[in-house]
């Protein structure tokens, strides 16, 4: 019996037309849409990303998979439902093949989203914050697909760096032993989600989106396979100082701990304990990064065609 028609995907017609005429184009994680933030702020955000996309010159492609069929451009309808369904699955590679095989509504997360980006020819793909090496791996080797994944497909992902929830030292190593070059945009550090500054100093900078262009052809025409991965910092007005947000996360990291909290779990529990205890700053900054990040791989996007 031949399966293969399970993995192959739909362009939405906007983007089909973008594609053929050599317009930019941005892949969007729709994970953020489904599990990542309460309603009904995540189908604003999904409507906003979208169009500040649009403003900038490029085409939006949020990426999902319904009922079994991944889609490379959610149309008004299908993100609705995205953002409404409960019975969207969290997507990552090891679950992909099932979610199309058993003809199930999924939702991609930065692993799955980059995977189904490369397979559709995209090169450029924004998301909020990777995931990375957890704290305490040493003991639970947790440790987010994402990163294997950045090794493997070859797309640019404009990010605000890893989660800060994560053991970000650990991330930057496991980033360095896989060769994904992380460039820092218009800023030396790593930025922490959350917060501008992280103390961690980066080795690559780009000013603005040619050299990211640049950067990433050349990494590519010297044979690698994988990601370039770009951290710009949360928009100044909206971050949360990295000493302040820490003690949250101290505190989150303890009430999962003690509530037994593991697995997939962890991560939606301490962002919506975070949220909670920022009085939703946390959310504030999450909303703001994403549609930063947005805005700049449009630009990205732009320099890759130009």
């Amino acid at each position: 019996m031949n399966h293969s028609s399970l993995a192959r995907f739909s362009l939405s017609p906007a983007l089909a037309r973008a594609l053929t005429s050599g317009t930019g184009v941005v892949a969007l994680e729709s994970t953020v849409i489904a599990h990542g933030l309460p309603a009904p702020h995540n189908l604003e955000l999904a409507r906003e990303c979208e169009s500040i996309v649009q403003e900038q010159g490029a085409a939006p492609a949020t990426i999902g998979i319904i009922a079994g069929h991944p889609v490379i451009g959610l149309d008004e309808a299908q993100l609705q439902e995205m953002a409404s369904r409960q019975d969207v699955a969290k997507v990552n590679l090891s679950n992909l093949a099932q979610t199309l095989a058993g003809q199930k509504w999924g939702a991609t997360t930065v692993a799955a989203t980059l995977c189904l980006a490369h397979r559709a020819g995209l090169q450029v793909f924004a998301t909020g914050g990777i995931g990375g090496v957890h704290r305490g791996a040493s003991n639970s080797f947790d440790i987010s697909a994402d990163l294997t994944a950045l090794s493997r497909f070859p797309v640019i992902t404009v990010c605000a760096g890893a989660k800060a929830i994560l053991d970000l030292p650990k991330t930057m190593e496991m980033l360095e032993t896989l060769g994904v070059p992380v460039i820092g945009y218009q800023t030396d550090e790593l930025p922490a989600f959350y917060s501008r500054k992280s103390g961690i100093k980066l080795d690559i900078r780009a000013d603005d989106p040619f050299q990211v262009a640049t950067l990433a052809q050349t990494h590519w025409e010297l044979g690698n396979t994988g990601a370039i991965l770009v951290v710009a910092p949360v928009p100044e007005t909206d971050q949360i100082p990295a000493d302040e947000i820490a003690e949250v996360i101290e505190e989150a990291l303890s009430a999962a701990d003690s509530q037994g909290i593991s697995g997939k779990a962890v991560t939606p529990f301490l962002l919506a304990r975070i949220a909670e205890k920022t009085a939703g700053r946390s959310l504030q900054a999450n909303l703001a990064l994403l549609k930063n990040n947005a805005r700049i791989a449009a630009q990205i996007a732009k320099a890759m065609v130009e």
